[in-house]
């Protein structure tokens, strides 16, 4: 039975922070303007209202939120692309001041902004100073960091604990290297970082043995020894998810790394994840695999039937944007003291 608690989740996507707190027993009402998405979240029984975040009122959560959630887009750091939203960091930090006072500038600081979704990131100080939940976390891209840390010089001001740092999620039993900045926020516990689960080196200790080793890619898909086909592997542009074959050469990469035992895809986790078509899976030394999105969402920690909609495209968009729901899971554990149970800890199944 889930708990009756109310907890908000901006951004919410196809709903990794919602699978996550499903594992604990709580449930969570997300907010998210993207269609496909919502109609992922829909499928999967999760409770969302299809809206752009900036321009939904608090009020109707007002007085009755115990947990705040937060994923915002983050244009202004992200190293993918052009980059062009990095000037418009100083612009993300001024609203984050001025909306941390009660001032709300977003309008005038967005139309400085190179690109106006980098004044999202500044959204969560907009429901942190009216709804002051009982705890906070929030993730994105490492480079965002430095705006945890300015959201922590205000959640202190308030009486949270809190911890902000960076956490890899092959740490946390996520067959994926896929290292994201975290913050955790507590008016009722000390806030910390969660304790891992697996380690890239597993060996006996003075106390006994150690944590498992890092899940593998392969392990994760479920590859075995004995010869198979590989699958389909297609391709398309991120906007339209259009079908568009792979060349031999990644079909054969593809059909290598599942038979041969000494490929990386055995030895170690996926590198992070991509919203692009048919990059899923991302490069390593041992050459680039296309893999299918529903591969890329095992490898995201999804349990294998989350039911995606959208076309190709969609879909990988919102794999790759996703939070992996069990490091999503092992954050909120930490900030409420709810433990992961036993099953979730070990491999995908």
């Amino acid at each position: 039975m889930t708990r009756p608690v109310d907890i908000v989740d901006l951004f919410a996507g196809p709903r990794g922070w919602s699978e996550g707190l499903r594992l604990l027993g709580l449930r969570d009402i997300g907010l998210e303007w993207d269609t496909s998405a919502c109609r992922t979240a829909a499928a999967a029984g999760h409770l969302t209202v299809q809206t752009d975040v900036a321009l939904y009122p608090t009020g109707p959560f007002a007085g009755r939120t115990t947990g705040f959630i937060a994923s915002p887009p983050c244009q202004a750091w992200s190293r993918a692309g052009k980059r062009g939203g990095l000037q418009d960091q100083p612009l993300v930090h001024q609203a984050v001041e001025d909306l941390a006072h009660g001032r709300d500038t977003r309008a005038v600081l967005r139309t400085a902004c190179q690109d106006e979704r980098s004044i999202l990131a500044a959204e969560p100080m907009r429901w942190l100073y009216d709804l002051r939940p009982e705890w906070v976390c929030m993730e994105e891209v490492p480079d965002v960091l430095p705006l945890w840390q300015q959201y922590t010089v205000y959640l202190r001001g308030w009486g949270y604990s809190v911890w902000t740092g960076i956490l890899n999620a092959a740490d946390y039993g996520v067959p994926q290297t896929r290292r994201r900045a975290i913050l955790i926020a507590s008016r009722t516990r000390h806030a910390t970082a969660p304790d891992p689960t697996h380690t890239q080196h597993p060996g006996d200790t003075l106390f006994g043995s150690s944590l498992p080793r890092w899940i593998t890619m392969a392990e994760a898909l479920g590859w075995g020894y004995t010869q198979r086909p590989a699958p389909t592997v297609t391709g398309g542009g991120a906007n339209t998810g259009g079908a568009e074959p792979f060349g031999n050469a990644t079909r054969q990469a593809m059909r290598a790394a599942m038979n041969d035992p000494t490929h990386w895809a055995w030895r170690q986790p996926s590198r992070t994840i991509s919203g692009t078509v048919g990059h899923v899976g991302g490069k390593q030394a041992g050459g680039h695999l296309g893999l299918e999105p529903e591969e890329g969402a095992v490898l995201q920690s999804f349990r294998r039937d989350h039911p995606f909609h959208g076309n190709k495209g969609q879909r990988s968009l919102q794999i790759g944007n996703a939070v992996p729901p069990r490091l999503g899971a092992h954050v909120v554990s930490a900030a409420t003291g709810i433990a992961v149970p036993e099953h979730a800890v070990a491999v995908a199944a």
